[in-house]
């Protein structure tokens, strides 16, 4: 509880922009050791055994590697329901490895019809507070995972869609042991509304009032007849009919924040399928998503700013690499936080952000042996104006991966928002709190921000699920991470080490992070990243040692065809395969 005040005079205290560097989505729960899996056939790796254990039989009954996601989602929102569930959205990269080519399904949420710039406005014309708004209905953005699970399986699944969702169903109905990094989470405060509503005080804590211990056997029927629901009527049973109307009516009658989704809001949600964003780096081609999420944008920056460094030449645990990491993430993070945002009802400059010439212009900016500070915007093409966005994002998220026996793959980031979402249940899953992910102002100085709300609009992510293709058109890797908006920072970093210096992924995703968000240079505490503080503060830095409990999961394929598992060793997910 003593953590939960300390969090309340933060967020009171703090402007809207200190919660970025303050706060993670979920706090560090230890650590295991992670072992590389090895497989000739097919491969899953999820945030939980039960789900890479759902996504392996879905992959060996001769389901396809979209089979397994959907599998692996419905087990998550059971076992992980804090990080993601069909209560949320989505982003999905999925590679069709016969015709070699990538797809990417789009599942953010949406605002709701009635929804405009003055949602999170407080009758005195001010913003409301972050951590007052993500609890309770007002900041419920229409979910999209199941709606973008539905359209990529019609596209490209092999399974009937129904046994997909056995797995999840039996295990809900039986329960599953709850492990410490659940336990952990709930004891933590983390999120206030938690212990506020009935339905997850019921559920989460004991009839004392103590956060479930570890061990504690957790069924959850309500969940087990929602996906049984799904499994037999498709994600309409979902979106419309007796299911709906209790994710509307937790909604809108919540005691805190009433939100202003409806029925129409979920009948009138649409997946969107996208092209994806890829780019050549080295001698590869690094694919991410394109906006509404800000993370393919933003990673592909730094990689293209430090393409022409001698990275291979630097120890990646090494002050270089990593003030050069820091001084590109500067650039890159400038540019998001004034241009990234949903496309459909915003101009983006998308190729000009990665356009040659720009990235050559910014490349001169890069300080190559003295912290630059705070880096601003640049001026790609088309000249845009706006104003920056310095809206929270603290998504609790999950990312996972799979590929099948005909060499189908798939990366998947996928999110409530905030650790537990919205604390709002409907039909035993938690809802998200997405909305949050908004500029709470529309404009400043008479000029627009892009990420401002707006009825129907997908608020900006950081989600960049990622995928690396090599010679001959040979998918190779696919990786990505939770982490609110370090998840940029995370996928980059790996991506850059991996990529230059060749080592095996497992190794790379446990790496001691370093982020900058063009603000603080973090360090993760704990670890070797430390010992980096001094040198750095020397080249300028302001240096801070925090906690950055990422969760990548990725695999990658040897030059033998052989598929490697890639865990990080933060979390408590594992990979199977065959």
């Amino acid at each position: 509880m003593f953590r939960h005040l300390i969090l309340a005079l933060l967020f009171v205290s703090s402007p809207l922009w200190a919660i970025n560097e303050d706060q993670v989505p979920e706090t560090a729960t230890g650590q295991q050791d992670s072992q590389t899996v090895k497989a000739e056939q097919f491969l899953a790796v999820a945030a939980h055994p039960l789900a890479t254990k759902a996504g392996y039989n879905a992959l060996k009954n001769g389901g396809s590697a979209v089979d397994a996601a959907v599998a692996i989602q419905a087990m998550l929102t059971l076992v992980e329901p804090q990080s993601s569930g069909i209560g949320g959205g989505a982003f999905m990269l999925y590679w069709d490895n016969e015709n070699k080519q990538l797809y990417a399904y789009d599942g953010r949420e949406t605002a709701p019809a009635t929804a405009d710039e003055n949602l999170f406005i407080k009758p005195d014309g001010q913003p409301m507070n972050w951590y007052h708004a993500l609890v309770g209905g007002r900041s419920v953005g229409t979910p999209g995972v199941l709606k973008m699970l539905e359209t990529a399986h019609v596209a490209h699944g092999k399974t009937p869609w129904h046994i997909l969702y056995v797995d999840a169903i039996k295990q809900a109905r039986k329960g599953f042991k709850v492990g410490p990094r659940l336990h952990e989470l709930i004891k933590s405060d983390i999120n206030p509304g938690l212990n506020r509503y009935p339905a997850a005080r019921g559920y989460f804590y004991t009839d004392a009032g103590e956060p479930l211990p570890v061990g504690t056997v957790l069924k959850n029927p309500a969940l087990a007849n929602s996906l049984a629901g799904i499994a037999r009527s498709g994600a309409g049973y979902f979106y419309g009919g007796p299911l709906a109307r209790k994710i509307i009516d937790s909604v809108q009658q919540a005691t805190d924040n009433p939100g202003h989704l409806s029925l129409d809001d979920l009948e009138d949600y649409r997946a969107q399928a996208r092209d994806p964003l890829c780019r050549p780096y080295l001698t590869y081609k690094v694919c991410g998503f394109p906006p509404p999420t800000s993370g393919g944008v933003t990673v592909l920056q730094i990689l293209k700013l430090l393409e022409q460094q001698p990275l291979a030449e630097l120890d990646p645990k090494g002050v270089e690499f990593n003030h050069l990491f820091t001084q590109a993430s500067r650039l890159a993070y400038a540019d998001r936080a004034r241009y990234l945002a949903d496309t459909d009802f915003v101009e983006v400059p998308v190729d000009g952000l990665l356009d040659e010439n720009y990235l050559a212009q910014r490349r001169q900016l890069l300080s190559l042996d003295k912290d630059a500070g705070t880096a601003h915007a640049g001026t790609p093409e088309p000249a845009i104006n706006r104003r920056d966005d310095q809206s929270p994002e603290l998504p609790s998220t999950s990312h996972f991966v799979a590929v099948d026996q005909w060499g189908n793959a798939i990366s998947v980031t996928s999110s409530i928002e905030m650790a537990f979402g919205s604390t709002l249940m409907a039909g035993g899953f938690l809802l998200n709190n997405q909305l949050t992910d908004f500029s709470f102002v529309a404009e400043k100085d008479g000029e627009l921000i892009a990420n401002r709300v707006e009825a129907g609009k997908r608020p900006r992510r950081s989600m960049p699920p990622f995928t690396v293709v090599g010679e001959n058109d040979q998918l190779i890797a696919a990786i990505g991470s939770p982490g609110g908006s370090r998840i940029i920072n995370y996928v980059a970093q790996s991506l850059l080490v991996s990529l230059n210096h060749k080592l095996p992924l497992q190794q790379v995703v446990n790496l001691p992070h370093v982020s900058n968000r063009n603000s603080l240079t973090e360090l993760e505490e704990n670890t070797d990243a430390t010992k980096l503080a001094e040198a750095l503060e020397a080249r300028g830095h302001t240096v801070k040692v925090r906690d950055l409990n990422s969760g990548l999961h990725g695999m990658h394929k040897d030059e033998n065809g052989i598929w490697h598992s890639a865990v990080d060793n933060r979390r408590e997910g594992s990979a199977q395969g065959q």
